[in-house]
């Protein structure tokens, strides 16, 4: 077995005292540039990687986590991005972290709004934000800014702020893919029903936007003559979106293709079987357990897989290492797309079979 690397040992090697080298390794307090160097050097001859677990307890500081993203059900795509942030909590167990999450409704801008405002008063050390709403996020994200708090987005990223890193799939290629399934398992030229949920405050989520403009320059590049219609439907309130859905289908009995961008595919799906509509291609995105169900009895033809569990898993694990080591990390971190089908489902249920990264 290879002798343990103990702190007393780089301070031996490298002529300064235990408490200096303790400061480098944690990016704390002041450290003359001559002794860094020197301690640098021995870390490379060593090959030394700080043991995260027995470095926390030498640390005895505790970190106050707050993750602010949408509330949801269980087996929804934010319960599986939760269960992977939970799961990073206990694999960094030793460390002594404070979580607290604030939670908003993601159909409604103003309790995002005023979920982002208690943010803040929660002084954390570090935030996990699903940033649903531009406006509100970059609101947020420039307070952190200023009051030099790190902060990793998870679900898609936001122009216009300066998180340490975000987690997600590509929301633009996501989009591009909708649009390739659905034009090459419709008939050529097929009328196509694009849906889109009714938000509180009529702003639409920003992972929508983005897939939007990957769907319409798929659209434009391909020159596609598909007549397309914008369907609005209400994932709050079953009644209204029993007279949307009513109204489009019975004015456009053409229909041959639709689409969803956002996890609520299992809404649409319901109401095509009750009205036994069997005759309309559809392609969704996320493999929540209701969209799971809806694939299986073939009511969804495609769904495009973000793994969120994973994305969750990694904010943590970001923060945790530019928190506790100073580890710089990468910003742009895109998830494999996975595209589901009927025949693999089985091998993604309940999206908790991935392999999270755990170095």
């Amino acid at each position: 077995m290879a002798k343990k690397i103990r702190i007393k040992d780089i301070a031996a090697l490298a002529g300064v005292s235990a408490g200096t080298v303790d400061r480098v390794l944690h990016n704390r307090g002041s450290v003359a540039e001559d002794k860094r160097l020197k301690i640098e050097e021995v870390l490379k001859k060593m090959n030394y990687s700080p043991n995260i677990h027995l470095s926390a307890i030498s640390l005895k500081k505790t970190y106050r986590f707050v993750i602010a993203i949408p509330d949801f059900s269980e087996g929804e795509y934010w319960f599986f991005a939760e269960k992977g942030i939970r799961q990073a909590f206990e694999t960094y167990s030793a460390l002594d972290i404070v979580c607290e999450f604030c939670y908003y409704n993601h159909f409604d801008l103003f309790s995002c709004r005023d979920s982002f405002e208690q943010v803040i008063l929660h002084k954390p050390d570090a935030v996990i934000i699903g940033p649903t709403f531009r406006d509100e996020t970059i609101h947020l994200s420039n307070q952190l800014s200023d009051m030099g708090i790190p902060y990793v987005f998870i679900d898609s990223a936001v122009e216009g702020a300066s998180p340490l890193a975000f987690y997600s799939s590509n929301p633009y290629t996501c989009g591009y893919l909708i649009a390739k399934l659905i034009t090459n398992i419709t008939p050529k030229g097929a009328d196509i029903a694009l849906l889109q949920a009714i938000r509180i405050g009529d702003e639409s989520a920003n992972a929508t936007i983005l897939r939007k403009a990957g769907f319409m320059a798929y659209y434009n590049e391909h020159n596609l003559q598909n007549k397309l219609y914008r369907v609005n439907y209400s994932a709050l309130d079953n009644e209204q979106n029993e007279k949307l859905l009513n109204d489009f289908f019975k004015d456009n009995q053409e229909t041959k293709g639709a689409v969803i961008l956002n996890s609520r595919a299992h809404v649409i799906t319901d109401y095509m079987k009750k009205h036994e509509i069997h005759n309309i291609k559809f392609v969704g995105i996320d493999l929540t357990e209701k969209n799971n169900q809806a694939i299986r009895e073939g009511c969804i033809d495609f769904l495009i897989g973000q793994r969120p569990e994973q994305q969750g898993y990694m904010a943590v694990k970001t923060l945790i290492q530019y928190l506790v080591f100073g580890k710089s990390a990468q910003v742009t971190n895109y998830m494999p797309i996975d595209i589901i089908v009927k025949e693999n489902a089985d091998l993604y249920s309940g999206l908790t079979d991935f392999v999270l990264d755990t170095d």
